[in-house]
């Protein structure tokens, strides 16, 4: 049954649009710095390895850049404060919460982005339906390391071979590979299913209706291989 599998979420790209307020935020550090604006296009590209790596990328030489250190540290404050401006769940994904709510299902957040940031748009938008909601933070290594993961299933106590991650990224392929648990991809987020084939996918849900009716076959195929 599905109740006995823990569901395991990234947030951007999966849970959440947030590549507006991303986009902001990244070009409100630009403009401190008097570096060139990035599209909206360009920051989907960017993002997925956590904060700094997506500042590295936006600014020209990485941390080597001068600016790096202040672009990096402006980030952060503009988006700890305008990070739900644009924000908001995608389509369906409120009811599908609801739905694993319902059933007892134990599901949690795992995200590159700040810790700080995650746990706030937690709770602004997924009140009394996601419990456990981790981000990077000192002392724990960043997806596709699998600790975030590991992390939240000890919170949830529920262990890694009852697991389904549910991601949009590259990233979140190898992390559910690296973690040791079933995974199904999403391709409504910042990664198209061709990009997600290309990286590994095998489970892709367009909608978040059918990504329900793939959590309970994935958590069927485990009980039946025992995995």
């Amino acid at each position: 049954m599905l109740k006995d599998h823990a569901i395991i979420f990234d947030l951007d790209g999966t849970l959440l649009d947030t590549l507006d307020d991303l986009t902001a935020s990244v070009n409100a550090a630009m403009a401190a710095c008097g570096l060139p604006p990035h599209s909206r296009d360009e920051v989907r590209n960017f993002v997925g390895n956590g904060v700094m790596r997506l500042i590295e990328r936006c600014v020209e030489g990485g941390q080597q850049n001068p600016q790096f250190k202040k672009a990096y540290g402006t980030f952060r404050l503009h988006y700890a404060t305008h990070c739900q401006e644009q924000t908001a769940p995608y389509e369906g994904i409120i009811q599908l919460l609801g739905k694993l709510r319902i059933q007892g299902v134990p599901v949690a957040v795992v995200s590159n982005k700040f810790d700080a940031a995650v746990k706030k748009l937690c709770d602004a938008y997924f009140s009394g339906l996601i419990p456990v909601a981790i981000g990077e933070k000192d002392g724990i290594n960043k997806k596709p390391a699998p600790d975030t993961v590991l992390a939240a299933l000890k919170q949830l106590k529920m262990p890694v071979e009852s697991a389904i991650y549910v991601g949009d990224s590259e990233v979140d392929i190898q992390t559910a590979h690296n973690a040791g648990t079933g995974l199904i991809s999403v391709c409504w987020g910042f990664k198209s299913r061709e990009f997600l084939t290309e990286n590994g996918a095998v489970k892709i849900a367009e909608t978040p209706g059918q990504l329900y009716q793939l959590l309970v076959e994935t958590a069927a195929e485990m009980e039946k291989t025992g995995a």
